[in-house]
């Protein structure tokens, strides 16, 4: 079969699968709260009862990824949101009652958040099982069908669920399509009632505009260079330890990773020791250690090699960390080593594009201004970090920068409390989820008015018009001009 019968065949099968859950959500209706939480359950019991096999073909999708690291990022973390989530559907569905006085009057009205009806899902290869599975928790909690698109990148992974689904779910409720960048460009353009992608900001574009053919709304789950700011007050050495150990999280694949770090000038020097300190520590051996994540194919190590050696060769200082006795990079594990890299200007390509690698730019800074300038003149990132105490320094941060969220003190602190949405902002993002907010994502806010009055309360507003009508526009109109002019010379 040629690439483009093949390309062909996904695109029916996958509108065929569209199709059949569409009809399938018309023909049942809302699903109770009962059920909405057996499917919560079920695509949770898909994840545990499976974990060893998960852990495996991830790390045979990373060529080297820690099995700790895969339990604790893909599976232990996810299950708190999900708990939460599960037990908030029945508060989460009820409706939001309005004007309750004037139900004496015979006037009801009421807001009920209804399902959308088949949501599609596009995940990422970094944390291949965590970002469809909670996504999927949502859409489920809201009453929706899903379909889900895995990245062919970790096609392991991608195998392993689409070949564990049908055991747990019918496809008209939860259904697994594999495949290519051609299947996912046809998946996104499938008239869905709504999108959810995570990826980098490139392809999130394309993936807007192919929803936009068919109108179908979307969130992105995007990304972005994570700024950090170490207060003056901070505790150096607290702050160096922690930021070197978050950029190594994944190899540095994860899209809340420290991109870059503003410390003050007078203390530049020391933060930097304690970073190659630190990691001396963590890796005492990188090309044979199993808790040393590779990066996920050569596309990225290459991508990412190419930011650290023209970042050398337009005049940076790099320093990578590279244990006694190894060459690195290395592209048989496809492993490189962590790496500071100081004196970026724009000119380098690390200036702008996110490392996603085991990468850190070191920056120094004299005023809390230039740094805020500096991020501001940027798109806004998914995190933006500071680590020092919560004075009046971090208000005035807080209030002068965007970002999707923000963690003091901490790697991705941002993501402790289970009801906290997720998302970003700008280029980072569009939508959150997590807790309601993942509900209320994949819900419609559906308006529900009736009246029992005897007499039409908007009825006026047809010809033919009264001159009461007339007296009563003139005497609002004057009251509202008196009231809005008040407030004003009140200011």
């Amino acid at each position: 079969m040629s690439t483009s019968d093949q390309r062909i065949a996904h695109e029916v099968d996958a509108r065929a699968l569209l199709e059949r859950q569409r009809r399938a959500f018309i023909a049942a209706g809302p699903p109770s709260v009962a059920l909405r939480r057996n499917r919560i359950d079920r695509l949770l019991a898909l994840v545990l009862d499976n974990t060893d096999a998960f852990v495996d073909a991830m790390a045979a999708d990373f060529g080297t990824r820690s099995r700790a690291a895969s339990l604790f990022t893909e599976v232990v973390g996810i299950i708190p949101v999900i708990e939460h989530t599960r037990a908030h559907v029945p508060q989460w569905m009820k409706a939001t009652k309005l004007m309750r006085a004037a139900r004496v009057a015979g006037l009801r009205a009421e807001v009920e958040p209804a399902p959308l009806g088949v949501v599609g899902i596009i995940g990422p290869w970094n944390f291949p099982l965590n970002l469809v599975v909670l996504p999927a928790s949502a859409a489920f909690a809201a009453g929706n069908r899903v379909m889900i698109k895995m990245s062919e990148v970790t096609s392991g992974t991608a195998e392993l669920v689409a070949t564990l689904a049908p055991k747990y779910f019918e496809d008209t409720e939860l259904a697994v399509v594999t495949g290519g960048p051609e299947v996912a460009a046809e998946f996104s353009r499938l008239p869905f009632d709504h999108l959810f992608f995570t990826g980098s900001p490139s392809v999130g574009s394309l993936v807007q505009r192919a929803a936009s053919e068919n109108l179908v709304p979307v969130t992105l789950e995007l990304g972005g260079k994570n700024p950090v700011v170490v207060a003056p007050a901070a505790d150096i050495e607290r702050s160096a330890i922690r930021i070197a150990q978050a950029r190594m999280v994944n190899g540095g694949q994860v899209c809340v990773c420290p991109d870059y770090v503003f410390v003050p000038d007078r203390s530049v020097a020391q933060f930097v020791d304690t970073v190659r300190r630190t990691w001396v520590g963590m890796f005492p051996s990188i090309i044979g250690n199993d808790d040393y994540c590779s990066s996920v194919n050569e596309a990225n190590f290459d991508r990412v090699v190419a930011l650290i050696d023209d970042a050398r060769d337009r005049g940076a200082t790099v320093e990578s960390v590279v244990p006694a006795g190894e060459s690195l990079p290395d592209r048989a594990t496809r492993k490189i080593a962590p790496t500071v890299v100081r004196g970026v200007d724009e000119r380098m390509a690390i200036a702008s594009e996110e490392i996603f690698g085991p990468v850190l730019s070191v920056l120094g800074y004299s005023a809390l201004g230039e740094v805020i300038d500096h991020i501001n003149a940027r798109p806004a990132p998914l995190v933006a970090y500071w680590f020092g105490p919560d004075g009046d320094s971090f208000r005035t941060f807080l209030r002068n920068t965007r970002s999707g969220g923000v963690a003091r003190n901490d790697f991705a602190a941002q993501m402790i409390p289970s009801a906290a949405p997720f998302g970003g902002v700008g280029r980072s993002g569009m939508g959150a989820y997590h807790g309601k907010a993942g509900f209320d994502a994949f819900s419609h806010q559906r308006t529900v008015v009736g009246t029992d009055l005897p007499f039409s309360m908007t009825g006026s507003a047809a010809p033919p018009f009264r001159r009461g009508m007339q007296m009563y526009a003139d005497v609002t109109l004057n009251m509202a001009r008196r009231r809005t002019r008040r407030r004003l010379r009140n200011r």
